[in-house]
Parts: structure tokens; sequence; C-alpha cells
């Protein structure tokens, strides 16, 4: 092709370049324009962190200088004539803003890894004009960067149910970490889970969104003891009851009968799982409409394990029920794992005076929002919070950190701060949620019945607990 002909096409492939880049700029206008306050600060950002990188890196000490030529070099230096000077090599980055910051992702040089990244941390925070960075792995060769210039702790965050069923049960989405990064937590294999914190720090309002969530699904039933009140109409579970198979208040007998009848339901399925569904272990197959994940709330755990302390007949009586009480719930922490039985147990704190050492530590997730002491901090996370101070719960008493928990997770050194979001009473997300599932409510006893039934296995009726309007 002669020169002539390929000058002929240049105003075309300048056309063509001119479309693309309206193109490009238009889609990157209207993403601006839809995008919240918030969002379109970090895109600005974005283009700064992209713009001032290479000479931003070059500063933090994150190239690596090859004196190798290149390719081209060594083609075209002339064998008498001087070195080609050294290159200086600087990572390759993608930038994406959102909400609170921008996530860097960039690529490591000989000499220049994860721990270089980590090192300039503070130097990338400054120069970005962020609240806080982190730098973790992101698979070989890689890592990411997060930088968020808002606190995602101190921004509250609202929660709208979708009425969808969960795609996966054994994942529990808590909030977003002092990163805006999601936060979930495994419930396979797990019996129990504590979560404690002053009044009004967020721990009922964790729960609800729990329920929430999962009250969508058929593969799902829920039973509760509430220690705050007499009947569901008076406290936090009122709009959610319609989605319990079993609810009672603060009386102790009651909330003996329902202890009872979960350790019952547990002994029989832990002598017909390997008829019924084949396995030793539920969760090698998962929960299901016929043999659902069974969850036990217990809020104001330590109204039912409460030592009382007396002579006379009726002090002994509940110090019995109570001593009772602690013990049912120990078979269901230490033996329900395997048949999908979980325990949420809910406290102001987790000393042993408030709930038994034998069931708190025997449950392996612990949250702990806002503690006024190092103790029941200790008590809630364990003592290796100890370590940590900048993420004890004693430093979330200020307002704004209510809905601010804190645990250690697997894989993450230390402990993380969680931003968990709020299931608005005044939007009746609940209400709906729970009126619109109420039809997947169901007994456990009589679903095991019914399997066992269409199994040929004989099936043994269990007395019933009324749940209360």
């Amino acid at each position: 092709m002669s020169v002539e002909a390929v000058t002929g096409y240049a105003p075309d492939i300048l056309l063509v370049a001119a479309v693309l880049v309206s193109v490009w700029l238009l889609v990157t206008v209207v993403r601006y324009v839809r995008a919240d306050r918030g969002t379109r600060v970090s895109m600005r950002q974005a283009v700064r962190v992209r713009w001032g990188w290479v000479r931003l890196a070059r500063m933090a000490g994150l190239t690596v200088t090859d004196k190798t030529p290149s390719l081209l070099a060594q083609i075209t230096t002339q064998k008498d004539g001087p070195a080609p000077a050294p290159r200086v090599l600087t990572p390759r980055i993608k930038v994406k803003p959102d909400r609170f910051g921008v996530v860097v992702r960039a690529k490591t040089l000989p000499q220049v890894g994860l721990e270089e990244y980590q090192k300039s941390a503070r130097y990338l925070a400054d120069a970005w004009r962020c609240t806080r960075v982190s730098v973790l792995p992101d698979g070989p060769g890689r890592v990411v960067i997060r930088g968020v210039r808002s606190d995602p702790l101190t921004t509250p965050t609202r929660h709208r149910p979708t009425s969808r069923p969960p795609a996966d049960l054994t994942r529990w989405e808590l909030g977003v970490d002092e990163y805006a990064a999601m936060v979930c937590v495994s419930l396979a294999n797990v019996p129990g889970v504590t979560v404690a914190g002053t009044p009004g720090a967020g721990k009922t309002s964790t729960v609800n969104k729990f329920v929430c969530d999962f009250a969508p699904s058929a593969a799902v039933q829920i039973a509760t003891a509430d220690g705050k009140v007499s009947r569901a109409s008076e406290g936090d579970y009122a709009d959610l009851v319609k989605r319990m198979f079993a609810f009672c208040g603060d009386d102790l007998d009651e909330a003996n009968a329902l202890f009872k009848r979960l350790v019952e339901l547990r002994r029989r399925r832990s002598s017909t799982i390997r008829d019924v569904l084949g396995v030793k272990n539920m969760w090698h197959v998962g929960p299901s409409p016929q043999w659902p994940l069974t969850v036990l709330i217990i809020d104001e755990a330590h109204t039912f394990f409460r030592e009382y302390k007396g002579s006379d007949a009726e002090t002994k009586r509940l110090a019995a029920l109570t001593a009772e009480n602690a013990r049912l719930v120990e078979d269901l922490v230490k033996k329900g794992r395997s048949v999908g039985i979980l325990v949420i147990l809910i406290s102001q704190k987790t000393t042993g005076d408030a709930l038994p050492t034998f069931i708190r530590d025997v449950c392996p997730i612990g949250l702990s929002f806002a503690q006024k002491t190092v103790e029941a901090a200790v008590a809630a996370l364990g003592d290796d919070i100890r370590n940590w101070p900048d993420a004890s719960p004693v430093t979330l008493q200020d307002p704004a950190y209510v809905g601010v928990a804190v645990m250690a997770m697997q894989g993450r050194p230390g402990y993380t701060r969680i931003r968990t979001p709020y299931v608005s009473d005044a939007d009746a997300d609940a209400a709906r949620i729970a009126e619109d599932t109420s039809h997947l409510t169901a007994d456990p006893e009589l679903l095991l019945d019914a399997l066992l039934h269409s199994t040929g296995q004989a099936a043994t009726p269990l007395p019933r607990l009324t749940k209360q309007p």
C-alpha cells in the first residue's frame, strides 16, 4: 500500500477516533451526573490519582530502576555510542471510585512488593487526601489499595430488605468495615453467635436485619425468647413475630418449655440425620425447606440464666429453672451444629455472671457494640482485644458510632470494626417482610415428622408451645 493510500485513510481514522472519544466522554459525563455527591467527589479524586501516580510513585519509593536496556534500545544503539540510560519502571494501576473513596489495583515489581506498598500507605493517604489507606494482596503480583476519604464507620447507612431469598444461606452480610468493604461471616458449621453491647448501641437492629434477610427463605425457621418484654407486641420483634414459629417473653417457665422443645428437636434430628439426609452433618448438603436451618434468638439472655439467691421456695424454684435453662441452651450450642441449629445470644454484657462461660466460650462468632469497660470488651471478644486498643469497643461510646460493632475476622489480624446498617421502623420494612413471608413459617418439628413419614420411619409427636400474640 502506497503512502498516498495510507494518507487517504487519515480523515476516516481521525473521525473514528473522535467518535470513540466523544462516546467515552458522554458515558463519563452521564455517570458523573447520575452519581451521588460522595461518588462525584471520588470520581474527581480518581482522576487526580491517575494523573499524579507516576510522580507520587517515584517520591514514595514505589519504582525500580532497570539497568538492562529494552530490546529497541539494544537494536538502535550504536556499537561505539553511549550506553542507554537506565529505565525507571513504575507499577501500572487501575482506579475505581465509589461513595467513600477509591480502590486502586496495582501490579508489583521486583523490590516493590506488598510490604513496600504497606510501608508507603501513610504517604499515599496524605497525597490522596484520604482518612486512611489499606493495602492487601490481590493475587500473585498484584495488590489492592483502598483509600477512604470519609469514614464509613461514622456514616450511618440504612438497609432496605429485598424480599428475595438469599442466594447463599451460609453467608451473613453484617455491614462494611472501616474501608467500606463488605464484611460477611459464614454460618456453616457455626453453633452459636454472641452479640454484646450497651443499650441502644445497635444489637437488636443487627438481628432484625438478619431476620429480614433470611425470612424470604423457607429453608430458615426462627424462634425467639425475648427477655425484655412479656408479650411480643411490647418489644422489638413485634413486626417480625409473624415469621417466627415460636416466641416467648421473659417468663422463665415458657422459655424453659421452648428450650426443652428445641433440645428434643435436636435429639430427634441427631438420631435420624443419617437415615434421612444420608450424611452425619447437615451442612454437607445444606439447609432445605424440609430440614431448615433452625435459629434460636435469645435476646437479653441474662434474663434466662441469672443466678437467684435465697432460701424461700420461689427463689429456689427460679434458681433451678435458670440452671436448667443454661443446661438446655448448652446442649443446643454444643450439639446442634451438625443438625442445623444456630443459637444467637444477645446481652448487654457477656461476662460470666450474665452469660455462662460454658455457653459463651463455645460460640465461635462474637460481636460487640459499644462497651463501657475493658472487662466487658474482653468477655465479648476475648483477652486479645487488650492488645488492640484502637479497635476496642470501649472507644465506640460516641453517638456517631451507634451501629458500629467489633469482631475478630478469620484470616485477618486483630479485630475488625463494622458499620451495621439500620432497618428503619418508620419505613415498616420489617413488618412488610414478615407479612409477605409469613406463609413460609413452619414448625421444624412438624417438618421432621412429615419427612420421617415420607421415608417410612415412625414419628413421635411432641408437645407444642403456642406462640403469644
